[in-house]
């Protein structure tokens, strides 16, 4: 058979085998991870009794692409926005369960006799929960609207972010086989500097781009632009010195802070869906059953240190904010299982050569094992709660109470928050761009100075160099150290509530001016030996551009404006969309006040009848601001206003308000569907004492009995919808419907 017809083969068994298991997955109610894998296995080279693959080699290549659309697909689904407005819940929790399961999970591999390095991995990566099954487990059990979900999300979106950051260092670590906290600090700070110019670069000019033509996008347009600018930031990463899956998941970020987000999520999740598939074919491939056996002891202790410890760990972290017992205990059973991210590092440690081939296998079952476990241990949350509330004794339980905000001084706090958070924003993403043009500036002017003016002296080359790099550099030194831009909403606004906060945003401003001073004096150091002279040559001539710059430096603010213009896009659009429900979450979400739309079942028992006689404010606390009804939306009903099946409902309030109100209209609609069960039809043959024989249909008055006669087999003749007056014999067959209560006399 030729080369390429293996290759189609290879595709054909990957693809049946994925798609038999994930039915049966989906049949157990298990995500379609646990299927792929097992297909894996069972196509794979240890079990000869399915078709196998021929080359092994063509499948590692279809699994990297895998990869890299899975991560892809991630960062879609991801949003560096996102995790900025996580809250200090989700990053504790997550930070707390990170340095919890590492911890135990180094001294676990340490206590078996493993290598420093394949400690140092098996404790990053058994830290891993899985998004992918969460969200399936609580999307089948009906939980993402739960108040605690938010901080299971949260945490799974931090959680994400450090698994990205792990596979960079333990690579590195892998590489180098070095553990220099140098050497660790600098590749960090590289990751983050080259994350940071990434976003910066990416979120100015791929809007933009894409706003100019699209006039012209339509779904394969846009499908092969996404996909193409994909696989450039693959390359990217790799020129840097980064992994596929890092530069996939950048773009896939970047991305999803666009007006396009969500069409591209949609249009590129099918080929997501078609090569993670075999991705995880290729994972269950590696899974060696002899393996297995040989260290099931092992499989069902990391798979128990996994559930115990994730469930601790995170719960601490819950705890730890103030968010109370009730939520540490859901989100800690939430968590409760080896993500997707565990053994991509297992991979990456196996590629290496750092780990030793049994533990890859024996990650994956781990992973399988726990995959299997999580809706069971999101379920058993409920019980061992209220199992605690017995054991814990009452004053420590007031304690563990949620903590309570104070909401007279939220606003103040709040304007601290925004200022702080622009303050610190301005210097991180202002100084990111400028180093970016001080390396570029090193690593190509001065070869290219060197070509154009070959016989300029190296002194004249330097200081030409310098004046064109400080050029380049000035708006942005005056968009760090001077320009106010967003913070000046913040700082009036507490100026203006009290007159003492002027104090500490002027040590903010000359803290941010000597940053500014500091960069420009470290940037002239690099290219002349700095006398005295020269710094205060250095301080007037800044004193100089401050005073033009103030007048002259307006394409700095254009070009802060542009950019946060295209960071905006998305919500922009998402409040022209639906403008009462963004308006409430953007002004009212640090009060635990939020918004969520209902839909009135066809079925339920609130259809047709007004507002003011359904209990919803009494019952639920809840109010209702907009009911949408096909086009016409009806903002601010009246108590007159009747609902029809189908509406789709705006209400506002607590979460626990909404989660009464979701409650309510649910519990009329499986009313109604117990109602609608309990109908059905009888076929029935008259005899002589049949109490319709002999009978006309309105004489029989079966009305008052809650039924109906639908049709009648009489003398070979098929009647439907008998006349009022036809008289039933013996030997008719009727088919009556009506209540299964009400048809007992039959």
């Amino acid at each position: 058979m030729s080369e390429e017809l293996n290759l189609v083969r290879d595709l054909a068994v990957i693809l049946v085998s994925a798609g038999v298991f994930t039915i049966i997955s989906k049949a157990l109610k298990q995500p379609p991870v646990l299927g792929y894998i097992i297909a894996g296995l069972l196509v794979g080279p240890h079990i000869s009794f399915f078709p196998g693959i021929t080359s092994q080699e063509t499948v590692s290549q279809w699994s990297e692409i895998g990869m890299i659309f899975l991560m892809f697909g991630l960062g879609l689904e991801f949003s560096f926005k996102k995790l900025l407005k996580v809250g200090s819940s989700a990053l504790v929790a997550a930070g707390t369960k990170f340095i919890g399961v590492f911890i135990l999970g180094f001294v676990t591999a340490q206590a078996m006799s493993w290598s420093l390095m394949e400690s140092v991995f098996l404790g990053g990566l058994l830290s891993m929960s899985s998004t992918m099954v969460v969200i399936k487990s609580y999307e089948d059990l009906g939980l993402k609207e739960k108040p605690y979900s938010g901080m299971v999300f949260g945490t799974l979106v931090v959680e994400d972010l450090i698994a990205i950051l792990l596979m960079v260092l333990l690579s590195t670590m892998a590489v180098s086989q070095s553990f220099a906290g140098k050497e660790l600090m600098l590749n960090i700070l590289k990751l983050v500097f080259f994350l940071i110019l990434w976003f910066l670069v990416g979120i100015f000019l791929i809007p933009t781009i894409l706003r100019k033509v699209k006039d012209v996008l339509n779904d394969e347009i846009l499908l092969l632009v996404s996909i193409g600018l994909c696989f450039g930031m693959v390359f990217l990463a790799n020129a840097v010195g980064f992994s596929s899956a890092l530069g996939a998941f950048v773009m896939g970020s970047i991305l999803s802070e666009t007006v396009e987000g969500e069409h591209i999520e949609r249009i590129v999740e099918p080929l997501k869906n078609l090569f993670g598939a075999i991705f995880f074919v290729s994972v269950g491939m590696m899974i060696d059953p002899g393996v297995i056996l040989e260290h099931w002891v092992m499989v069902l202790f990391l798979s128990l240190l996994v559930i115990v410890s994730h469930i601790v760990f995170a719960g601490a972290g819950i705890i730890l904010t103030g968010k109370g017992l009730d939520n540490a205990v859901k989100v800690g059973f939430s968590l409760a299982q080896l993500g997707e991210f565990g053994f991509i590092i297992a991979s990456v440690g196996c590629s290496l050569g750092v780990m030793r081939s049994f533990i890859y296998p024996v990650i994956i079952s781990v992973s399988v094992i726990t995959t299997f476990t999580t809706p069971y241990t999101i379920k058993a949350a409920s019980p061992f709660l209220e199992y605690l509330r017995r054991k814990i004794p009452s004053k420590w339980l007031e304690r563990l109470e949620p903590a309570r905000e104070s909401v007279s001084t939220a606003s103040e706090d709040n304007e601290w928050k925004e200022l702080l958070k622009s303050y610190f924003s301005r210097i991180i993403l202002y100084g990111v761009v400028i180093i970016a043009i001080y390396i570029g500036s090193r690593l190509y002017l001065d070869p290219l100075a060197a070509r154009l003016l070959p016989k300029t002296g190296e002194q004249v080359r330097k200081a030409i160099e310098l004046a064109v790099t400080l050029i380049v550099m000035a708006p942005f030194v005056y968009g760090l150290g001077i320009n106010s831009g967003s913070i000046k909403t913040s700082a009036t606004k507490l100026l203006k509530e009290k007159e003492w906060n002027v104090w500490p945003i002027i040590g903010l401003i000359l803290v941010r001016s000597f940053i500014a001073v500091g960069i420009v004096l470290g940037v002239i150091s690099t290219y002349f030996h700095m006398a005295g002279w020269m710094i205060l040559v250095s301080i007037f001539a800044g004193i100089c551009f401050i005073l033009a710059a103030r007048r002259s430096m307006h394409r700095i603010s254009a070009l802060e404006e542009h950019f946060i213009k295209n960071l905006n896009a998305k919500e922009r659009s998402e409040r022209k969309k639906r403008p009462v429900s963004s308006s409430v979450r953007r002004e009212l979400e640090h009060y635990n006040v939020f918004t969520r739309t209902v839909t009135l079942p066809p079925d339920s028992g609130f259809a047709g009848v007004l507002l003011k006689d359904i209990p919803f404010r009494s019952q639920t606390g809840a109010n209702i601001i907009k009911i949408s009804r096909g086009t016409k939306e009806i903002v601010v009903p009246s108590a007159e206003q009747e609902l029809f099946p189908g509406d789709r409902i705006l209400v506002v309030g607590t979460k626990e308000q909404l989660d009464r109100f979701q409650a309510l209209t649910e519990a009329s609609a499986e009313k109604e569907e117990e109602q609608r069960r309990s109908f059905r039809i009888e076929a029935v043959t008259l005899n002589m004492e049949s109490f319709m024989t002999g009978k006309t249909l309105r004489g029989a008055n079966l009305r008052k009995y809650g039924c109906m006669v639908i049709s009648v087999l009489h003398e070979g003749d098929f009647i439907t919808n008998p006349e009022p007056d036809f008289r039933f014999s013996e030997g008719d067959t009727i088919w009556i419907a009506g209540d299964v209560d009400a048809l007992g006399w039959v």
